[in-house]
């Protein structure tokens, strides 16, 4: 065998040098990643499926730990008052007079709101006809206000049966599921009704013995038969069981899509019954008003403004459409430090952009434009945060394209109208919502049809994400999960401990995605493997290539 030149053997060394050289950068990389200090929060439970989904993100691919606690919205604006969180997230602000008597919510450092994500608080509900699930149910802002303030006690009402010509409405007691703990939920549907249904809610809390004018609050009043649970996932847990038959809960729409349960569309300012999707959140937060007109300092800049969203006059709409909060230091203090600001700042810019593919298909809207770019503006305001990556025109999210003006949305460019049998009358369409797959036979004395599929995304996580969100979190099939009754006490399945890590409560599972599990690290590994591949490969193709063909043997 004819020894090859030296400058062949030259050149497979330095193959093998600069595998060596990216493999060493790989592992500086890896350090670099580890150097992010963790970072903690608490708060809110209506984002916290987003939230946790983003943080698995950007522990896998950028080495960022991001701790979170799903406490209720008014515990963690309490821990980012106390300086014991570094980050809080809510749906409403701070509450200089809260409503519970408790002390005003005045932090003693400097922050600031960021909108993280957007989405719809739906009306998950757990009800059949002639042992078939319904999955179609159809309800006013009206009637929703009756249920939930003990005016509307049964399911077969004749306001219930007005909405929902198409099913025959059963006899049966309603229970409706309220927070025990104070929540961003609480306060944005409390808002909701004081503002579009003044009157009911006034009479309401004056029979729990609140003012006329109580308006919005964290706290549910208890009353009648109505069911108190903690958290989103609480609140969903129960209505899931066998026994929250009859039962119907307010809840992000993400909890619902997981759970594989309808939520009831609502009748919106032109007439018809809408789903909280992606894109109708989309179509109904063209009407937000987001406080711009104060200085950035102030502790009101970004706060929302919603009566626009509740009378969207766009059929497209669905008019319990919010944002929440993400509330950060612009001042070290407490537990927070410049180092974390780095952490915080890199999150932030994550959550803004790429996080929000992810959105829709965890049933949540990705913000726009115009709230991308004041998010930007507050991530410069955190200590310690590089702001040298904060850039629309690089920013991978849905809403937008280069070109678009802050004030448009493409989720909303795209959104399907209605179909006719959404709108008031005598025909109702028989397709399911949500997490719930199947269609409900007509039953009633309306006519049937389907309805328009705007939201390929939501559709897509009905069917493959409870599989999706169920893998990446490590737990059960559903025909495995726990069953309790409605004391709470373990029937069946698990180890009689919920997933907060509460005994004798049911709660529903965490909606998550699977974890592509590709990001920079992964890049340079297969750039080193190619160049390894490419250390014993070319230098042989190169030597047949160049070496002179009286070199061959035989030749003379």
């Amino acid at each position: 065998m004819t020894p090859q030149p030296r400058w062949i053997r030259a050149i497979r060394a330095l193959f093998v040098l600069a595998v060596v050289v990216i493999l060493g950068l790989s592992g500086t990389l890896s350090a670099q990643a580890v150097s992010y200090d963790p970072i903690t929060g608490t708060g809110s439970t209506w984002s916290q499926n987003a939230l946790d989904q983003w943080r698995k993100n950007v522990a896998s691919n950028y080495g960022m730990t991001v701790n979170y606690s799903g406490v209720g919205s008014s515990a963690g604006r309490r821990d980012f008052v106390a300086g014991n969180v570094d980050f809080a997230v809510s749906e409403i602000p701070f509450q200089t007079a809260p409503e519970d008597g408790s002390a005003p919510e005045v932090p003693s450092r400097g922050y600031a709101y960021m909108p993280i994500v957007a989405g719809g608080t739906s009306f998950m509900y757990n009800l059949k006809i002639g042992g078939v699930r319904v999955s179609n149910l159809r309800l006013s802002g009206e009637v929703v206000t009756k249920i939930f303030t003990g005016v509307i006690t049964k399911w077969n009402d004749p306001a219930i049966q007005t909405d929902n010509p198409g099913l025959a409405m059963p006899d049966k007691g309603i229970v409706p599921v309220v927070r025990s703990d104070g929540s961003g939920s609480t306060a944005q549907f409390s808002l909701w009704m004081s503002k579009q249904y003044n009157s009911l809610w006034g009479a309401f809390c004056v029979k729990v013995g609140k003012p006329a004018s109580c308006g919005l609050t964290s706290q549910y009043p208890t009353y009648g038969n109505a069911k108190a649970q903690s958290g989103s996932a609480g609140v969903a847990g129960y209505v899931a069981q066998d026994y929250g038959e009859g039962a119907i809960t307010y809840v992000e729409y993400s909890y619902a899509l997981k759970a594989g349960f309808p939520v009831a569309k609502v009748l919106n300012t032109a007439g018809y019954y809408v789903e909280p999707t992606a894109n109708s959140v989309a179509v109904a937060l063209l009407q937000a008003k987001i406080k711009t007109d104060v200085p950035v300092t102030s502790p009101d800049y970004l706060t929302q403004i919603l009566d626009g969203v509740y009378n969207n006059p766009d059929p497209r709409t669905y008019p319990l459409s919010s944002y929440s909060y993400m509330i950060v230091p612009t001042e070290v203090g407490g537990v927070f430090t410049a180092k974390k600001g780095l952490t915080l700042g890199a999150f932030a810019n994550y959550m803004l952009c790429e996080g929000q593919q992810q959105a829709a298909a965890l049933g949540y809207s990705p913000l726009p434009m115009n709230l991308v770019l004041a998010g930007f503006e507050q991530i410069k305001r955190v200590p310690g945060a590089d702001v040298s990556g904060v850039d629309i025109n690089n920013c991978n999210n849905p809403t937008f394209k280069a070109g678009d003006s802050p004030s448009s949305n493409q989720l909303a460019v795209t959104a399907l109208q209605p179909a006719a049998c959404d709108k008031v009358g005598t025909s109702q369409c028989v397709t399911g919502t949500a997490g719930a797959t199947d269609d409900t036979p007509t039953s009633g004395t309306g006519t049937g049809g389907a309805a328009a599929n705007g939201d390929p995304a939501a559709a897509a996580a009905a069917s493959a994400g409870t599989a999706a969100g169920a893998g990446a979190a490590g737990t059960a099939p559903a025909a495995a999960a726990p069953v309790y009754d409605e004391n709470g006490a373990l029937v069946s399945g698990g180890s009689g401990t919920s997933g907060t890590g509460v005994a004798g409560t049911a709660v529903a599972s965490p909606f998550t995605l699977a974890d592509n599990g590709w990001g920079a690290q992964q890049s340079i590994m297969l750039f080193a493997g190619a160049l390894l591949v490419g250390s014993a490969v070319l230098p042989p193709v190169l030597w047949r290539r160049l070496k002179p063909r009286g070199a061959k043997a035989g030749t003379k």
